[in-house]
Order: structure tokens, then C-alpha cells, then sequence
């Protein structure tokens, strides 16, 4: 077992201050992990704990032929009748060894009003998930993704990527919390309430509403999402809360300078607070956005030297459904982006031409294809473990209790 695992969280805040104040830490290449070597497998996913800590559970394909057939008729085109889950996504979720699931449900951006949109997308959900309850059930403790993972099932945490649902009304975090939001994010990539997103050039931080807000997320033992946030309104977060925060889908702003990426300031202050900090599938992990498969493992490697090996997880930022057609999805995405741009919420990187998942690590095999890749580059058994889902359910049961 490497890095600090096993100490104390005073001994690991210690090891944290020292690299902040210049005894930098060795870059993993240099602590001497080989090369990648493609033909290494890791045998430890089946009795893993997966946490995607942001994901989705949907089925692309069907997205493009719905595409298609709109644009072919020019009249709308109806997705999947009622509550029921695409059975291929259903099917390729449980395949790819996912034990939980950080699912956005709720109001992220549009011209519904946040609030009732995010009560009733719970109502839905709720709905969903009993409606698959051979399959799925509802996380409200850490103890529901141990049922998860001995049941075969895949634990659904119920999350928000804006916090913009709170109005001006902080005892709407407790209204939350009753109805199982368990992850909120205090903003999105522009400014809300509660303070700057990501792409807000003034990068104000975090308002008197926002620590209002984190305050109380501490009190209902909700997790504070510090994604898509500006670095001001990240810190300040971190700063204020009295409890650990984590950012569940990010990249490395040393190795991509894009703003929905986190600097180091941010991911060492945030594991010294004992944080975690997931890296996503996106194309961020690339300052010319087309990054592949080892842009992710170089990210992890990055995290990992500045956070620590206890501080470190995933948030694909996608679902575990591969794309059949690349060549034709193309115009779904490029659909997509234009709309995003065309409605403020976008972030730099996203452009024509660039998808958002990486091409190469798609698929319910994404998983284990990460943790081969980890493994072929020398990493233990417990730092992949770790990795994929252990220093969240840590994070969680330290938030939540349970």
C-alpha cells in the first residue's frame, strides 16, 4: 500500500503541509512505475466498491435515432414511454461493475422554475427506482452502497449540480435532505445565489447566502459539490465548511488550463480538509479538448501526487453505455453544444468536432479498463481500490454517518 494510507488524518494534514510549503512531491514517474503495458489485468473488480461519483444511466444510441428520426419528419420524436430506464443502459450499468452512482436529477440550467422542477424530478426518480428494484435502490447512508454491493445492485445517490432550487430560503437544504438529496453542488458554470461557477470572469467566490448554504448542507449531513465552481468561490467553500467537501467530477488544471479543471491550491486544500476529488471522462483533461484514455490516468497520477492516495476518486461525468457509431453521434453532440453555447452554460473546451467522453474508455468496460491501466503502471491493489470507490465511501460515511 503507497502514499499515506493508513495514517491518521493529523499525520496526513502534516504530509499535506509540508508539500504545500516546498517539499514537492515526486512526480509518480519518477517514484518509478513502468510504462503503460496493455496486457496487465487486474483481478480485484468483482470485489470492488465502484463509485461513479457522477454519472448517468442512459443509452446514446437510442438518442441518435431519435435524432435522426426528427430531423428526417421535422416533428418531435418521443424517448422512452413513462418511468422505465432503457433496458441496454440498465443492462450495461450493472455490467460494468458499478456499486453507486452519483446521479443529477433536479434543475441544472433551462426556463423551469428550480424549485418545483427539482421536487418533482425527485418524485420521478423515487419512482424509477422502485419501478427497478431488482436492480437499483435509493442511497441514504453509506451502509445502502455496502447493501448495494453485497445485493448486486447498483446504489442511486440522488444529487444536484446547481444550487439554484435554494431561492433566497436556506431551510430548503433540510427539505432536501428529507427527501434524500445526499450530494448538492453549490453552483454550475455561470453565477447563481450562492456564488461564482467556473466561467464567471470576476470569480467573486462564495456570497453570504452561498456559507449560509454550506453551513446548513454541514448540519443535514449533505455532501457539498464543489464541481463547475469558480476557484475563489472553491476555496471559500472549502474555508467555511466544518466539514469535509469533495468535487466529484474535475480534471487537473496543471495539466489542462481550462477553467472547469481545479488548480492545485484547490485539491490539496481540499484533501487537507479530508475531501476527495473525482476525475472525470471529459474532454477538459486536454487543453486542445481530445484527450484519450491515459489523459485520464495521467490525471488520477497528478491527483494522486498532489492530494494524496487517500484523496482521489472518480466521477466519469458520463454513463456506461459505448457509442455504436461515432462518425453519426457526432451531430448529436455537435446539436448539443451549439444550444449549450447558445444558452450561456457552457465552458471553454466544449467546441465543435469534441466529444464529451473520451472515445477510447467508453462502455461498461471502462472500469475495468482503467483499473488494467492503473495496474500495468505499477499502482497497488489498494491504491486502485481506493480509486475506484474507496476514498468516497470513506468520504461518505464521514459525511453522512452510516
Amino acid at each position: 500500500m503507497g502514499g499515506t494510507m493508513g495514517v491518521s488524518n493529523m499525520a496526513r494534514r502534516d504530509f499535506l503541509r509540508l508539500a504545500a510549503a516546498g517539499a514537492t512531491l515526486l512526480p509518480l514517474a519518477a517514484q518509478g512505475f513502468p510504462a503503460f503495458a496493455a496486457d496487465k489485468h487486474w483481478p480485484g473488480l468483482k470485489d470492488a466498491v465502484v463509485i461513479n461519483n457522477l454519472g448517468g444511466i442512459s443509452n446514446p444510441n437510442a438518442r441518435l435515432e431519435k435524432f435522426l428520426r426528427q430531423k428526417e419528419t421535422g416533428n418531435p420524436v418521443a424517448g422512452m414511454p413513462g418511468l422505465a430506464l432503457d433496458p441496454r443502459a440498465l443492462k450495461d450499468l450493472i455490467t460494468s461493475g458499478t456499486t453507486a452512482i452519483n446521479l443529477t436529477l433536479g434543475y441544472v440550467a433551462g426556463p423551469m422554475e428550480p424549485y418545483e422542477y427539482s421536487v418533482s424530478e425527485i418524485a420521478k426518480w423515487n419512482q424509477r427506482i422502485h419501478m427497478h428494484d431488482a436492480h437499483l435502490l435509493k442511497v441514504w447512508s453509506a451502509e445502502d452502497i455496502k447493501r448495494a454491493k453485497a445485493e448486486g445492485k447498483v446504489g442511486i445517490i440522488m444529487g444536484f449540480q446547481n444550487a439554484a432550487m435554494m431561492g433566497d430560503n436556506a431551510d430548503r437544504v433540510d427539505t432536501f435532505a428529507g427527501l434524500g438529496l445526499k450530494v448538492i453542488q453549490l453552483t454550475y458554470n455561470v453565477r447563481n445565489q450562492l456564488g461564482d461557477g467556473s466561467m464567471e470572469a470576476e470569480n467573486k467566490g462564495l456570497s453570504d447566502f452561498g456559507r449560509e448554504v454550506v453551513e446548513r448542507l454541514n448540519r443535514a449531513k449533505t455532501a457539498v459539490d464543489l464541481s463547475h465552481s469558480g476557484e475563489k468561490t472553491c476555496l471559500d467553500a472549502i474555508g467555511v465548511s466544518n466539514e469535509p467537501v469533495c468535487i466529484t467530477h474535475t480534471g487537473c488544471r496543471a495539466l489542462a488550463n481550462l477553467p472547469r479543471n481545479k488548480t492545485d491550491d484547490e485539491l490539496r486544500l481540499l484533501a487537507e480538509k479530508g475531501g476527495v476529488a473525482g476525475i472525470y471522462f471529459m474532454p477538459f483533461l486536454k487543453e486542445d479538448s481530445f484527450p484519450d484514455a491515459m489523459d485520464v490516468v495521467r490525471h488520477i497520477e497528478h491527483a494522486v501526487n498532489v492530494c494524496g492516495e487517500d484523496h482521489v476518486g472518480i466521477g466519469t461525468d458520463g454513463g456506461t453505455t459505448g457509442i455504436d457509431d461515432l462518425k453519426a453521434y457526432q451531430a448529436v453532440i455537435d446539436d448539443e453544444i451549439r444550444r449549450r453555447q447558445a444558452a450561456g452554460i457552457s465552458a471553454r473546451g466544449e467546441k465543435a468536432g469534441v466529444v464529451p467522453f473520451i472515445p477510447d474508455i467508453q462502455g461498461p468496460g471502462q472500469f475495468q479498463q482503467l483499473a488494467d491501466m492503473l495496474y500495468s503502471r505499477g499502482h497497488s491493489s489498494g491504491r486502485i481500490e481506493k480509486i475506484l470507490g474507496g476514498n468516497f465511501m470513506r468520504f461518505y460515511r464521514d459525511v453522512w454517518g452510516g
